[in-house]
């Protein structure tokens, strides 16, 4: 991976977009459905692009909402819909097209009240809250947001009533209408001005963000916080969480300090990521070199992206914490302090977070539950009661209320930052001390992700792969244990392979934007052993994608 020379630095303001105009082409472009690029296309987190380039427009936010509506009518899901927005430059618009559709298309519509913004775990809160105890009228919802993505990306995602990412099956059926609709120009898709849709009486307001603080107290212990009087800072990352950390502070009484209280759609603030982009990643130590400076004036600090779904947790002592570790500490943590919740209760992870996680689980007498790449797949374990915690590498978690319950079905960003202080306020230490004591007894694995080229032609075969098509024997000098192509959890593709030895692993996947494939590996025997990992994982998939191919050519 290549670093940006300007990593980990402010952007020059030559540098920044432009959001007039960012806003512009979003109202003046129109898509062509014709170019796959410019269609919609639900990934892991919905549809993603930008209007610059044609692929996050008016067409598309009014096509994928009628494609919503339409299929909540086929669903027979008649409850409100809650919408929420992130502090991007092109959630605003979006959310104004989203509303013109479902209010013409006569959907109960929750729109926040007392802040503009609404964070993805309060959104999925509100909905598990509406539809507890309920059979029908279930309620479901949208979130406009790309994430971490860049300033100038838009964003669109849909929770059915579940309340998590929906999966496959729903996203492929909207996809399909919403391009349908984009072919057709728009014919068949209902809509009314945004003065109209705003004062219809099926446009309501919902007090997401003291609904959701008033609830916290149920996940996290605010008296163990209390009493340590430990200092705590956070940084909303300029994300839509700025309203709701301050009220935490003054509801709970607890001594957190929020260090920055801007928002601004072009993320001047941030450091740029790795690549040179901005990018509100917490789990980035380039895009959090403003927030690890400020280690040291407080016990324990933390970070949330623009829709607060992904926590970045910063010790005194090591520093920004890999996702890795901050999860296997949470794990640690919860499964002994959780006295309420069922002894039955498994940890949920993905097939590329770290082993350390699985030793921390066996360490604690709980099943281990790993599940593809996306936490939709941990959805039906939280609400199902399965599932004490589910985390996944690029620092997204969730985990059950202190009484065992579903809490929400979405990562949640301002839990984890909150459970770092109840750890270090309960334990006396920070999780930078917790997990190096991990290390003693359970080894220091290292990780590490890479990407190496792949054609669409090899991209499609590498997920296709099976265990017998992989010949190795052998990975970094130790014998292959572990062959995978289907999760173990709950045998769903993995889409791509998964190769384990005693000390190590590597799995492949294909991107789903870019002619590479994705090498996730990990070593507990040190980085020269992880190196050689990562070096015979290209060969093997190298090998075993050229062998394919010469056998369906014969």
């Amino acid at each position: 991976m290549k670093v940006d020379p300007a990593a980990g630095k402010l952007s020059p303001v030559s540098a920044l977009v432009n959001i007039p105009k960012l806003i512009t082409a979003y109202y003046s472009l129109r898509p062509d459905p014709s170019d796959p690029a410019q269609r919609v296309v639900f990934g892991t987190s919905g549809h993603r692009g930008s209007s610059f380039d044609s692929s996050f427009n008016e067409w598309h936010i009014l096509a994928i909402s009628q494609a919503i509506s339409d299929y909540r009518k086929a669903q027979k899901i008649d409850g409100p819909l809650f919408l929420g927005i992130d502090t991007h430059a092109l959630s605003e618009p979006a959310y104004a097209s989203a509303l013109e559709v479902l209010a013409a298309n006569d959907i109960e519509v929750m729109l926040a009240d007392g802040t503009p913004y609404t964070p993805t775990p309060a959104v999925s809160h509100a909905i598990i809250r509406y539809n507890h105890g309920r059979k029908s009228g279930l309620a479901d919802g949208i979130v406009i947001t790309p994430s971490h993505n860049p300033p100038q990306d838009g964003g669109f995602k849909y929770d059915p009533p579940h309340a998590g990412p929906a999966g496959g099956d729903v996203t492929s059926w909207i996809e399909t209408k919403a391009n349908q609709y984009l072919r057709a120009k728009l014919e068949g898709v209902r809509r009314l001005p945004f003065s109209e849709a705003a004062a219809k009486s099926t446009t309501h307001k919902y007090d997401y963000l003291h609904t959701y603080v008033s609830d916290l107290e149920n996940v996290i212990d605010f008296d163990t916080i209390r009493a340590a009087k430990i200092k705590i800072g956070v940084n909303p990352l300029g994300g839509a969480g700025i309203d709701y950390w301050p009220l935490i502070a003054e509801q709970y009484g607890i001594p957190l300090t929020v260090v920055n209280k801007v928002v601004d759609p072009t993320y001047r603030f941030m450091t740029v990521d790795w690549d040179g982009k901005i990018r509100t990643d917490p789990s980035s130590p380039y895009a959090m070199q403003g927030v690890i400076a400020l280690k040291d004036q407080y016990d324990i600090l933390f970070a949330c992206d623009a829709d607060h779904d992904r926590h970045g947790i910063v010790s005194k002592t090591v520093g920004l914490l890999p996702p890795n570790h901050y999860l296997s500490v949470c794990i640690s943590y919860l499964f002994q302090n959780r006295t309420q919740w069922n002894k039955g209760l498994a940890v949920g992870k993905t097939v590329v977070s770290s082993s350390m996680i699985d030793r921390v689980a066996a360490r604690a007498d709980r099943k281990l539950y790993e599940v593809p790449v996306g936490f939709k797949w941990f959805v039906e374990g939280l609400i199902g009661g399965k599932l004490g915690f589910a985390g996944e590498e690029s620092a997204g978690a969730s985990f059950l209320r202190r009484d065992g319950g579903v809490w929400c079905t979405d990562k949640d960003g301002i839990i984890a930052g909150l459970l770092s202080a109840e750890i270090t306020a309960r334990l006396g230490k920070d999780p930078g001390v917790v997990y190096a004591e991990f290390t003693r007894e359970l080894g220091n694995p290292v990780y590490d992700r890479i990407e190496a080229p792949a054609s669409l032609e090899q991209k499609a075969a590498l997920k296709k792969l099976s265990p017998a098509d992989i010949h190795a024997g052998e990975l970094a000098g130790e014998k292959v244990t572990q062959i995978l192509t289907n999760a173990p959890g709950n045998g769903s593709p993995i889409e791509g392979i998964k190769v384990a030895s005693q000390n190590g692993w590597f799995a492949a996947r294909p991107s789903g934007t870019e002619e590479i494939y994705k090498i996730y590996a990990e070593s507990f025997l040190g980085q020269d052993h992880l190196k050689r990992i990562e070096e015979e994982a290209q060969a093997i998939v190298t090998d075993t994608l050229a062998r394919n191919a010469r056998a369906a050519g014969n």
